[in-house]
């Protein structure tokens, strides 16, 4: 299983930040590049525990479908995501926001697994996991930048 741990500092508070990162909206705004559309489940707000959402993107030029439930809920510190269905064999996202110094330290840990054995690692070695993480790193960015600026 691959794992990607990123940590993002954003000055701005905890629930801000955690309330951005779950919102529905917000996630379809900071990755438009991919198109990334909810078509089912919770498909618009703030997602709760154990409601779905389904997303539908285009990524490395197929349109992919993918559905993940949140499993844990804990405002304003965590919530973790898993996939239901999708493309990867699985995967395990936890979002974590830590109070530091009138700022929120986001850490993602991400964890998955993509499928078809041998050839999925070598793909996960070759190109995927670096995807990911870049992919990640965009939509904390975004993150960064609108929270910092509704906190000003």
């Amino acid at each position: 299983m691959a794992k990607i741990i990123l940590q993002t500092f954003v000055r701005s508070d905890c629930q801000t930040c955690f309330d951005l990162a779950r919102n529905i909206d917000f996630h379809k705004e900071s990755l438009m590049h991919s198109n990334e559309k909810a078509i089912g489940g919770r498909t618009s707000g703030l997602i709760e525990l154990y409601e779905c959402v389904t997303w539908e993107a285009r990524h490395f030029g197929i349109t992919q479908r993918l559905t993940s439930k949140i499993v844990a809920f804990e405002s304003p510190i965590l919530f973790i995501d898993e996939m239901v269905s999708g493309a990867f064999k699985s995967f395990r996202h936890e979002h974590i926001f830590e109070a530091k110094n009138n700022a929120t330290l986001i850490t993602d840990n991400f964890y998955f697994e993509s499928p078809l054995g041998v050839l999925g690692k070598f793909v996960n070695w070759l190109f995927l996991k670096r995807y990911m993480t870049n992919l990640l790193k965009r939509r904390n960015q975004f993150l960064k930048e609108k929270a910092e600026m509704i906190s000003e």
